[in-house]
């Protein structure tokens, strides 16, 4: 394989994805040539050419890729996308073309690498994991699958010795990476796509943790079979690392940290019994790799969380506007769960787009379970991302809203979503998914605003 080194230009199939444009700015901090296609204009793709990177959204060869030469130009791309004439282009004309994980493999194969891995949690994880190298003041640079509040970003560059990585499951993609440090927050069923069924990607995790070179450098949930020693952490129940005492005082989430005999107290701004079980995992994992409780104390109040991970904003006439990313039964079910703890007896109204159609069809019994716990659900479209409906006959969001028990429910589209909402009675708003309804967003906010 020619080292990474050696190219100058990187082209990039499907560069607005979360984890692909995350090595696009690597490459870019570091003086290389970056070039990409995507299908849609998004605000991340906004961002990526206001820093310099020359973007086209039309499947077609341009002068620009017809004057790449295979000898200097690394083409990478995303499992997720279908075939396109790009793609064919490169594959045709022999240049190098690898997938991302590989390359992200490749980045981070020389240094002292920790990479979060679960079907839930890895993104606020590896986030704060980040975040608590930064307040350290160790020398690393980290690849997340979300934009980090404290960043504004989801690459920083802070030195080469350390490497922090989102190890996305999908794909079996997290394969592809060395890890030395490495956390498991959750194995249920999900990309059943790939995987085929539950037991199938419990081996991909299995496969993963046996990457792991020591086993006091693994960390998991506890109650999660890995087949091998590693460290357990938990909320509310021993472990070898554990938290409890959960309380809130002003604002703050408050929770005791137990390693051993010692207990350090915790605040943070952070709701939901599961992300305090996230911060339980990057704490104890720190705290191995040599931070002191003094400097992790810090790190963990001043963590400002994930773009799109429970972004809440409160108003003054008393409404509550919660977004989020979630898109799995067990995703929906904590973040739900967290308002109806922080907002007892506040009408919810839930607006939520599914994602995939695979994923509507594997999990929809859950899906419908998880909405009744709404007062009202808008229920939007399928987000299809890489699918196509053709494939998946009577796989609809009417077919799963005949499957939700609510009385007040409905099916909107996308543009037609906003004028439903602002027509609705309720105390707490609720827009979550993992597709486009995060267009929503800046919309909601400004008429919630101005409606005070």
């Amino acid at each position: 394989m020619i080292p990474l080194a050696t190219y100058q230009n990187f082209y990039f199939v499907g560069i607005g994805g979360i984890g692909m444009s995350a090595i696009a700015r690597y490459f870019k901090s570091i003086g290389k040539n970056v070039l990409g296609y995507d299908k849609t204009i998004t605000k991340l793709t906004s961002a990526l050419v206001s820093e310099g990177i020359d973007i086209v959204f039309e499947d077609g060869i341009t002068t620009k890729i017809e004057n790449l030469n295979s000898e200097n130009t690394l083409v990478i791309y995303t499992p997720a996308i279908k075939k396109l004439d790009i793609l064919n282009y490169f594959n045709e004309n022999g240049f190098t073309v690898l997938k991302r994980a590989k390359v992200l493999g490749m980045i981070t194969e020389n240094t002292d690498c920790i990479a979060i891995a679960g079907t839930h949690g890895k993104t606020t994880t590896s986030s704060l994991v980040a975040h608590l190298c930064q307040e350290a003041n160790l020398p690393f640079s980290c690849f997340l699958g979300g934009i980090a509040e404290n960043f504004k970003s989801n690459f920083l560059f802070n030195g080469s010795e350390i490497s922090v990585v989102e190890a996305d499951e999908y794909d079996r993609s997290f394969l592809n990476l060395s890890p030395d440090w490495a956390v498991i927050t959750s194995t249920d069923a999900d990309h059943l796509d790939i995987y085929g069924d539950k037991a199938t990607i419990e081996k991909g995790f299995k496969d993963f943790a046996e990457l792991v070179p020591e086993n006091n450098q693994l960390f998991v949930r506890k109650g999660i079979e890995i087949g091998r020693p590693c460290k357990t952490y938990a909320v509310n129940e021993e472990a070898d690392y554990y938290s409890d005492n959960l309380h809130v005082i002003d604002g703050w989430m408050m929770f005791d940290f137990h390693n051993g005999n010692e207990t350090v107290e915790f605040a943070w701004q952070i709701p939901g019994i599961h992300n305090v079980e996230n911060a339980t995992a990057a704490i104890a994992l720190l705290y191995n790799f040599g931070v002191d409780f003094e400097t992790l104390q810090k790190g963990i109040k001043s963590f400002k969380g994930i773009k799109r991970r429970y972004t809440l904003h409160t108003f003054d006439s008393g409404k509550v506007y919660i977004d989020d990313y979630a898109h799995h039964p067990t995703e929906l079910n904590a973040v739900i769960g967290s308002i109806k703890t922080f907002y007892p007896n506040k009408k919810l109204l839930v607006a939520f787009q599914p994602h995939l159609f695979s994923r509507t069809r594997d999990f929809a019994d859950g899906f419908a379970e998880s909405l009744d716990k709404a007062d009202e659900l808008i229920l939007l479209d399928i987000y299809p991302a890489r699918e196509l409906q053709e494939n998946f006959e009577g796989i609809t969001s009417d077919w799963l809203l005949e499957k939700v028990k609510l009385e007040k429910k409905e099916v909107s589209t996308l543009g037609d979503a906003f004028n439903k909402i602002k027509e609705k009675d309720f105390d707490v708003l609720l827009t979550v998914g993992a597709g486009n309804i995060d267009t929503l967003y800046d919309g909601i906010v400004s008429w919630l605003s101005n409606d005070e």
